[in-house]
């Protein structure tokens, strides 16, 4: 397959399917030859989507015992999941079993592919990495496995850096809690749907849940270690997740002072809408792919700052999948061009929104 700079896309579900075509879209501007995508199982079901793939220049990847499969559903192949591997220099793995991948496929070709990525779930798969964040711990020829944080944990890390460290850096969080109010699936999805409220196990001793734990292991990349804690509740809605937090801090500041860091932040929107529903029609109709690609939007009159301005209260919509597409963009560029990918990505921009 002609072409060096060769995307590989593992899994066609509510991070994979949106990612390729935000591939597609911009692979000029991106520095990108081929996007190819992995498709383990055919469906008639997913016919469509994957027919709108191809038709947006993405190329199929099947394993060979599948290939005859996808060609009685009318679907071409165009390669075997080898000749894939061999071809890619980035393999974003979006699926649930990266670790498992890793084992079974990607430590076979570690010679001859620049990076694999993996996404929220799978913790130990390689450095945690949040666009923004941490980019400056990254490096070439060290970091060849990525993970890129859950949507929750974005906007967690998000919150700590704009309100938590602030210009004083990592002493100035005393601590962080942070209540995860889930949606119960997304839209796309038909199982797992919960009839009413439902809490979360705090499985983890220290962090709670992986929210808190996630976000520690991201800034302990640039050699932090801060107090943090999350919690997590379901709800019945398919809507948006939404975080509230509550951020104690040694230097005082005033509520005027955390607007300013807001505005100077394109990564973070603010809002007045005071429903899911509200910012999720937004982003349907102004987002790609009917996403938003900001890290966090923060209904900004539920903003409140104690009377001694140490205590930071609030609630922030996660924009699911947008702020994971954008972190996983940004790493495949830099598993391209790691010394340009800053200025690349910037295409993206008109995707950032200042209000929501």
């Amino acid at each position: 397959m002609q072409g060096s700079n060769n995307i590989l896309v593992v899994g066609t579900g509510t991070i994979g399917e949106p990612l390729i075509g935000l591939l597609c879209a911009f692979k000029a501007q991106l520095g990108i030859d081929n996007v190819l995508f992995h498709k383990s199982t055919p469906l008639l079901n997913d016919r469509s989507k994957v027919h709108n793939l191809l038709k947006r220049g993405a190329r199929l990847v099947a394993d060979k015992e599948r290939m005859d499969g996808f060609d009685k559903i009318d679907l071409k192949v165009d390669c075997p999941t080898e000749e894939a591997l061999s071809t890619a220099q980035v393999v974003i793995d979006c699926t649930p079993s990266g670790n498992v991948m890793k084992e079974k496929w990607y430590e076979k070709y570690e010679d001859k592919i620049n990076l694999f990525i993996a996404q929220g779930s799978e913790f130990n798969f390689g450095k945690q990495y949040a666009r923004g964040i941490n980019d400056d711990v990254l490096e070439v020829g060290e970091d060849q496995y990525l993970q890129v944080v859950s949507c929750n944990t974005h906007n967690l890390a998000a919150l700590i850096k704009l309100f938590g460290l602030g210009d004083e850096g990592p002493d100035n969080l005393v601590e962080g809690r942070f209540v995860c109010i889930r949606r119960s699936n997304d839209i796309s999805q038909d199982t797992n749907f919960i009839p009413s409220p439902q809490v979360g196990p705090h499985k983890d001793d220290r962090f709670g849940t992986h929210h808190a734990h996630d976000a520690y292991y991201l800034y302990k990349t640039l050699g932090y270690d801060l107090n943090l804690f999350s919690s997590a509740v379901r709800v019945n809605t398919q809507l948006m997740h939404l975080i509230q937090f509550h951020l104690r801090v040694k230097k005082p500041v005033t509520k005027e002072e955390l607007l300013d860091r807001i505005k100077k932040e394109d990564r973070v929107a603010v809002s007045f809408k005071h429903t899911a529903n509200s910012v999720f029609s937004f982003g349907r109709d102004h987002g790609f792919c009917g996403r938003i690609l900001n890290q966090a939007v923060i209904p900004i009159d539920t903003l409140h700052v104690s009377d001694n301005g140490k205590d930071i209260t609030g609630f922030s919509y996660t924009p699911q999948d947008g702020n994971s597409l954008l972190s996983s963009v940004a790493a495949a560029v830099w598993g391209l061009y790691p010394e340009t990918y800053d200025k690349i990505v910037q295409c993206l921009k008109p995707y950032f929104f200042p209000e929501v």
